[in-house]
């Protein structure tokens, strides 16, 4: 599972040939959740509210390149790092 970005101790990946809706997973500590690139909500898991705050604002930053990685990801090509929250 690609790592696409890592800050404040969050890790945000991406599966390589996943089902839709286009998502990416967030890990902070023990916690995970899948979140959705077009609606930016949680599809599955959840996260504490401060990491998945920071997620959502990040994810709304760079939503275009999250959709160039999960179409690089459906293609099995190599995914593109993002910058990191700062």
């Amino acid at each position: 599972m690609p790592e696409i970005s890592r800050f404040f101790g969050i890790i945000i990946t991406m599966y390589y040939n996943e089902h839709v809706p286009p998502h990416f997973h967030a890990r902070y500590g023990g916690e995970r959740a899948s979140i959705g690139i077009e609606s930016l909500q949680v599809l599955d898991g959840s996260l504490p509210p401060r990491a998945l705050g920071l997620v959502m604002e990040w994810a709304s930053a760079h939503r275009s390149e999250l959709m160039n990685d999960w179409f690089l990801a459906q293609s099995r090509c190599p995914l593109q790092p993002i910058d990191p929250l700062r």
